[in-house]
């Protein structure tokens, strides 16, 4: 089974969509744990009514006692996942329907622990951009910290090839960006399958458009998660900013 795990934060908006996405999956045997970090909107009314209107006993929501960021509501999840597989999606993102089946093949034929697909922007309306971003057969920790293609809504983990305890994000900003890297540097490697499975929807005031934000919190994983040096962290970053740019145009 495959434990889907959401954070959920004032995502009344988009939710009900996302959900759909998922129940719309061409892989059946699954699990949606959808993590409600202490919205103050609907968010966990509509997930409910959802439940309700579908019947759907494969969904659960799930309520943290305090607001505590998607970090840790993404750390909740695992622990109630139930499943052997564990796939992050966020609220506001949507699945291509084959994206499970596929990825799971993917990932059984390259006896892979870790795996990760590529993806479209869009726009709010979660309307496709046609700036799809390819992926790399492979990465290993020394790619990985120019290049930041791994996306938080298309990975795939198998916990019998890595413990679900290697899979909690620290408590930091770029916790999903901070996992990888740790995972890498811990000797697995990221397989990619070069398929256009997701859209990343983009509204104008999320945090991931904020670019400024972007360059600090990428800059601060060089120098405090990884504990590198200024010279070694600028030449990162000067490989990471092309990518990044290079991803949006």
């Amino acid at each position: 089974m495959i434990s889907i795990i959401v954070p959920v934060y004032n995502a009344e908006k988009y939710i009900r969509e996302t959900i759909d996405c998922v129940t719309a999956q061409t892989y059946s045997d699954w699990e949606l744990l959808l993590v409600d970090d202490c919205s103050s909107d609907g968010s966990a009314q509509a997930v409910l009514q959802y439940v309700q209107q579908k019947g759907e006993e494969r969904i659960r929501l799930i309520r943290q006692p305090s607001n505590r960021g998607a970090a840790m509501a993404r750390n909740r999840g695992l622990l109630e996942a139930k499943g052997r597989y564990i796939a992050f999606l966020d609220a506001d993102d949507l699945w291509a329907p084959e994206k499970l089946e596929l990825e799971l093949r993917f990932m059984k034929e390259k006896n892979a622990g870790f795996a990760f697909t590529g993806y479209e922007f869009a726009d709010e309306n979660a309307r496709g951009l046609g700036k799809v971003v390819r992926v790399p057969e492979t990465l290993n920790y020394r790619q990985a910290l120019s290049n930041t293609t791994i996306f938080t809504t298309t990975v795939m983990f198998d916990t019998e090839k890595i413990p679900k305890e290697e899979l909690e994000m620290p408590a930091i900003k770029s916790e999903d960006t901070a996992l990888w890297w740790r995972l890498l540097r811990n000797g697995y490697t990221a397989y990619g399958l070069d398929r256009n499975l997701a859209l990343y929807r983009r509204p104008g005031r999320s945090l991931s458009s904020n670019k400024l934000e972007a360059i600090r919190r990428i800059w601060n994983l060089y120098r405090k998660a990884e504990g590198m040096g200024v010279m070694e962290s600028a030449w990162h970053f000067c490989f990471w900013a092309v990518r990044a740019v290079q991803r949006r145009i």
